[in-house]
C-alpha cells in the first residue's frame, strides 16, 4: 500500500514513522524545510527556530517521542519569566511580590485572577464551547480584569475575531500555562533547538522507506478507480495535514470543514542587547504592530548564541500588512531605544495557515480522521482542541496513523 502525506510538519512526520511499518510513504512538503511551524534557521553557529517554541510538563507523548528517538539527553526545563508593557514601561509578573506590585489591577482583581488560573484545570472546557471568552472574563473576572488584562491579549492575537473566540480556549490556555514557580513558568526546550527533533524523525522515516520531497507543493488531488491521484502519481491513501477547506480546493469536492485560520507574522531578531529586563515572555498592551516580545535568550542561555535573540509575535486575518517587516523592526527600536547598528540580522516568517481560531462552537466544526475517502489530521484536530501545541500535533498524527494501519490490516 503506498500512502502520500500532505505536508512535512510535526503530523506528517508523527503519522509517517508508525506507517512506514506496513507500507509505503511518501510526504509531500511544500516548503523548502520540514517541520513546519517548528522549522528552524540556521545561523552561522547556531540553530533558532522561526517561530517561538516550548513544551509543557504534561506532554508524555512528545516526550515518548523523544526518549524512542534517543534525544531524552536533549530535553531540558528552564524558566520562562513575564511582564507587561503598560504605558512604555515594562511591568514584571513573575514572582508573587511583582503581581502584588503591578498597578494596573486592584487587589480584588489580583486574587480574581489568582483564582481563576488556580481553577482552570478543573473547569469543563466543553460547557465553554460555546461561551465567549469575552462574556465569561467579564461576567466572572469583572469589566476591570478584562479590559486591564484579557482584552489586550485577546486583541493582539485575534484583532477583530476576539470576541468570537470561546471561553474553552481561554480556560485551556491558562490551564496549560499554570505550571509556575516563584521563578516563573516551567517550560521544556531542546538543548540545540527543536530542528533536532524535526531532523530526527525525518532520518528514521527515511530509514524505514520513506520518501521526502521538500519544495513540492501538491497542486492536484483526484479520486479514480484506482486510487488517489496527486500531482499525477497515484496512491492507495492520501493523509492530509492542511487546512480541510484547501483540500477542498485542490480535490474539487464540496463539504470540508471551513476551519477558520489565522496567520503569522514572526520577526526573529539578532542584536547585541537585553531590552526586556531580563524577561522571557513581554505582552504588549500598548499598541503596536506586534502583540508580545519574546526574548529568547532570556529563555535559552545567551553564551549558546553569542547575541540576543528576540522574536516579535504578531497574527493577521487574509493577509499580512503591507511593508510589516519595516514596521515591526522599526516600532521594535523607537519603542525600546535600539539603534539600528545594534541589530546583526532580522528575519520575517509569514505563514498563512498558522493556526486555527477557536470561535466559539468550534467543536462541532472539528473533523473526523477520516472523510469522504481521505484522511485528515493537524492542528483542526481533536487533539489540538481547545489549544494547539506540539503533543496535539503528535497525538493526531498517531491517531490517524493508528486508523489507517487498521484499514491495511
Amino acid at each position: 500500500m503506498d500512502i502520500c502525506i500532505i505536508g512535512g510538519g510535526l503530523t506528517g512526520l508523527a503519522a509517517a514513522l508508525p506507517l512506514t511499518e506496513t507500507a509505503g510513504v511518501t510526504i509531500f512538503e511544500s516548503r523548502p524545510v520540514l517541520g513546519g511551524c517548528l522549522s528552524s534557521y540556521k545561523r552561522e553557529d547556531y540553530w533558532i527556530e522561526r517561530y517561538y517554541h516550548h513544551c509543557f510538563s504534561g506532554d508524555e507523548h512528545l516526550f515518548s517521542l523523544i526518549r524512542d528517538l534517543g534525544l531524552s539527553d536533549r530535553l531540558e526545563w528552564l524558566n520562562g519569566s513575564t511582564g507587561y508593557y503598560v504605558d512604555g514601561v515594562i511591568n514584571p509578573l513573575t514572582s508573587p511580590i511583582e503581581i502584588l506590585r503591578y498597578p494596573h489591577l486592584s487587589i480584588a482583581d489580583k486574587a480574581r485572577l489568582g483564582l481563576l488560573t488556580l481553577r482552570a484545570k478543573r473547569l469543563d472546557l466543553a460547557s465553554l464551547d460555546t461561551v465567549p471568552a469575552s462574556e465569561y472574563v467579564r461576567n466572572n473576572q469583572g469589566e476591570g480584569v478584562y479590559a486591564s488584562f484579557f482584552e489586550p491579549l485577546l486583541r493582539s492575537k485575534f484583532g477583530d475575531r476576539r470576541d468570537e473566540v470561546s471561553a474553552a480556549w481561554l480556560i485551556s490556555r491558562i490551564a496549560i500555562r499554570s505550571d509556575r514557580g516563584v521563578e516563573g513558568e516551567r517550560l521544556g526546550y531542546m538543548r540545540g533547538g527543536w530542528h533536532e527533533l524535526v531532523d530526527s524523525m525525518a532520518e528514521k522515516a527515511q530509514k524505514k522507506g520513506a520518501t521526502i520531497e521538500t519544495g513540492t507543493p501538491v497542486t492536484a488531488i483526484r479520486r479514480t478507480e484506482m486510487g488517489w491521484e496527486v500531482n499525477g502519481r497515484m496512491f492507495d491513501a492520501v493523509l492530509a495535514t492542511i487546512p480541510p477547506q484547501e483540500i477542498g480546493r485542490l480535490s474539487g469536492m464540496e463539504g470540508f470543514a471551513q476551519i477558520p485560520y489565522q496567520g503569522a507574522a514572526c520577526m526573529t531578531i539578532g542584536l547585541d542587547r537585553d531590552v526586556t529586563s531580563g524577561i522571557y515572555w513581554l505582552n504588549m498592551k500598548d499598541p503596536a504592530p506586534y502583540g508580545a516580545v519574546v526574548a529568547h535568550t532570556n529563555f535559552a542561555p545567551r553564551e549558546r548564541y553569542g547575541e540576543e535573540i528576540v522574536y516579535l509575535a504578531s497574527y493577521f486575518g487574509e493577509k499580512p500588512a503591507p511593508g510589516l517587516k519595516e514596521t515591526m523592526l522599526s516600532d521594535f527600536c523607537r519603542r525600546f531605544s535600539v539603534p539600528r547598528d545594534a541589530i546583526h540580522w532580522s528575519e520575517l516568517a509569514v505563514e498563512r495557515f498558522a493556526g486555527p481560531v477557536y470561535t466559539t462552537g468550534f467543536a462541532d466544526l472539528v473533523p473526523d480522521y477520516e472523510e469522504r475517502g481521505l484522511y485528515l489530521a493537524g492542528m483542526f484536530s481533536r487533539p489540538n482542541y481547545p489549544e494547539r501545541s506540539m503533543e496535539g500535533s503528535i497525538v493526531a498524527g498517531q491517531e490517524v496513523a493508528a486508523r489507517i494501519a487498521g484499514v491495511i490490516r
